[in-house]
């Protein structure tokens, strides 16, 4: 391998995990490449939930993007549980712990999102598109990578950010299959109006082995997934047409079936056992290469711009890369594999469909003290994270 660029590094994907960790590396003074596999930047049709410990993450390396947010976004300042019929719950106030820490939590387009990476990195900064990544060999002195078309890469470090499907992941975890949910979700965002989604809207719908989330991203549009459960393992088989599942949601608030009948198809969740080990010699992963989530807790994007801070942190003047990108794993991996894990355990109690087991579930969320709620989430919505 020869070494071309020093500190410099290459960085496979062109997602949120990616454009972030591109913003970042640069801020501290590192070159970055980024390669990504499709021939054009297509963020596909869904939107995310983008909370306040990434935007203050990225405050602490001088990045704001509250700004493009506040253009291209919507702030929700609480989310409402509901019945399937749209009957309260419980409301999750997030304004004042918003107002508190200093950073509002948003609703927003997957590609509204990138495009505000997009500007932090700046607009001098090239992707190189139809670049599949197939395999990497790290030595002491750089890594390269080797992509479908014969190209080949060398930087100093590479990092794998290239999502759920990750290439580069599978060269440091051979045998590792998703893991299912156990429930099909279907997710779009379509233009939408209804007079009960009002301005920054967000509710989760629950039902007996269902649930619906619904948010206002702005501009007229609106975000919504639904879950139904199915037999283990059948998740990634199973795909259920617009009619279907309009059906599975029938008789539930008139504002979900709306949402649904202006909508195409959607996608299947799933998230992966959790990896211990996320890099060797001069590589690493991030974002959901190295931990994907199921969607309960609205994670996802914010645990993949966190990773792009701590990495940046880590590799700012450091000598010694390998070191350094393994300090930067043991930094991560407590955090979001206790946050995967809590997804993964939010699903279940929200998934629950046993007539009594859902009545408990609804009365608990009903009735538990909001200092139990408001402790839970501020430990994950603060930056740095308590401890």
């Amino acid at each position: 391998m020869t070494r071309r660029s020093p500190r410099k590094a290459l960085i496979v994907g062109a997602g949120i995990g990616g454009l972030a960790a591109a913003a970042t590396l640069r801020r501290v003074g590192v070159e970055v490449q980024i390669f990504e596999r499709a021939a054009e930047l297509r963020p596909g049709t869904t939107a995310v939930s983008l909370m306040s410990n990434a935007i203050l993450a990225l405050r602490t390396l001088d990045i704001d993007i509250a700004p493009g947010l506040d253009k291209r976004g919507e702030v929700f300042d609480e989310l409402k549980f509901l019945t399937r019929r749209g009957r309260p719950i419980r409301a999750m106030p997030f304004r004042e712990l918003a107002n508190r820490l200093g950073a509002s939590n948003y609703a927003v387009h997957r590609a509204d999102l990138q495009q505000t990476l997009l500007d932090a990195i700046g607009g001098d900064q090239a992707i190189e598109l139809n670049a599949a990544a197939t395999e990497f060999v790290t030595g002491d002195d750089g890594v390269e990578v080797t992509f479908e078309d014969g190209r080949k890469a060398a930087g100093d470090v590479l990092i794998g950010a290239d999502g759920f499907n990750s290439t580069i992941r599978r060269q440091v975890a051979v045998a590792d299959d998703p893991r299912p949910g156990n429930y099909m979700c279907w997710l779009a965002t379509v233009p939408f109006g209804h007079p009960r989604v009002t301005k920054g809207y967000a509710a989760h719908y629950w039902g007996r082995g269902q649930r619906f989330g619904l948010a206002d991203i702005g501009h007229g549009r609106a975000y919504w997934w639904g879950t139904k459960n199915i037999p283990a393992g059948a998740s990634g088989s199973r795909r259920l047409g617009k009619e279907q599942v309009a059906g599975l949601f029938a008789g539930w608030a008139d504002e979900v079936q709306e949402a649904i009948r202006v909508t195409p198809e959607g996608i299947t969740a799933q998230d992966r056992p959790f990896l211990q080990r996320w890099g060797t010699g001069r590589m690493t992963l991030l974002g959901d290469a190295a931990h994907p989530m199921l969607v309960s807790l609205g994670q996802g994007a914010a645990l993949a711009i966190e990773d792009a801070v701590v990495l940046a942190e880590h590799l700012k003047e450091a000598t010694e890369l390998p070191s350094a990108l393994r300090g930067y794993e043991d930094r991560r991996r407590p955090r979001t594999e206790a946050l995967v894990a809590e997804a993964r355990a939010l699903s279940e109690t929200e998934q629950l469909e046993g007539p009594f087991a859902s009545r408990m579930r609804d009365l608990y969320f009903r009735f538990a003290p909001p200092s139990k709620f408001t402790s839970q989430n501020e430990a994950v919505l603060t930056w740095p994270p308590p401890g």
